[in-house]
């Protein structure tokens, strides 16, 4: 007799998920192996911007002692780690980390000012006020892109990360889940009929915790741990209407044959 399983839900590649993961992460930390800059050599930007290269701009006081070490050694190594975390109260809010090996320098002053111009025209801040006053940009030149989260690892160049596809909701995911999470309980209910039987159980806590174009991850909090379960959609989803669409295939409150009348240029 042969046993068969059920396949696996579809996963974006790792290379997609650090780019995702990257982008997404709410924190940002400089570990530099030097005991002249921080008494844990761990440093904490104001603000960090991560593009699709890796090559990440961060911004500092003028007077930490990171900036002098830098300006000292010209291109200072370090590693950066990128924490994601999840937009929902849980137990355990990382979901995913990336770790970028290279070396950061310092921006001359004119051109800090136009970085500084370029990322509040992506992400305003008004904390950039402050970079050529009290602040200055430092850049990370990468060398390498290390990635852990629920799906795996994987070690990466960053031409790799930068020629991995941009998933449609790494910008505006987050603001979906606390959404889905926060105001369309029935929906949350509906998707436990996909969790094993040994999990869907009305005293153990379930929340919304990542979603990108091939499905959407769920956190189970019970008494004797946490559990992550991924629910895969029909095709990859572009766009917000779809992603509610097949939410709601899941859920069981949607005709199964919408998701194969989507023409397929929409998926």
């Amino acid at each position: 007799m042969v046993w068969s399983r059920p396949p696996e839900p579809a996963v974006p590649s790792p290379a997609e998920r650090a780019r995702a993961t990257a982008t997404r992460a709410s924190s940002a930390a400089l570990i530099t192996g030097s005991p002249t800059v921080d008494e844990h050599d761990r440093v904490v930007p104001t603000l960090h911007h991560v593009p699709a290269s890796g090559a990440a701009t961060l911004q500092v006081p003028a007077d930490h002692p990171l900036v002098a070490a830098t300006r000292r050694a010209e291109h200072l190594p370090v590693m950066m780690e990128l924490t994601d975390s999840a937009p929902a109260a849980v137990r355990q809010p990382v979901r995913g980390l990336v770790w970028v090996c290279g070396r950061v320098r310092v921006l001359p002053a004119r051109v800090a000012r136009r970085a500084a111009l370029r990322i509040a025209a992506e992400r305003p801040d008004e904390r950039l006020l402050d970079v050529g006053h009290a602040d200055v940009l430092l850049r990370l030149d990468p060398a390498s892109v290390v990635l852990s989260d629920a799906e795996g690892t994987g070690t990466f160049t960053p031409a790799e990360v930068a020629a991995a596809p941009a998933d449609p909701f790494t910008e505006c995911g987050d603001d979906w889940l606390a959404h889905l999470a926060g105001a369309h309980g029935s929906l949350v209910t509906g998707l436990a009929r996909h969790l094993p039987p040994a999990l869907n159980r009305p005293e153990h806590t379930l929340v919304p915790l990542a979603v990108d174009r091939l499905g959407l991850r769920l956190r189970v909090e019970t008494a004797h741990g946490d559990h992550d379960v991924r629910l895969g959609f029909a095709g990859p989803v572009g766009c917000p209407r779809l992603l509610g669409a097949e939410v709601r295939r899941l859920a069981g409150l949607l005709d199964p044959e919408v998701s194969s009348r989507t023409p397929a240029a929409e998926r």
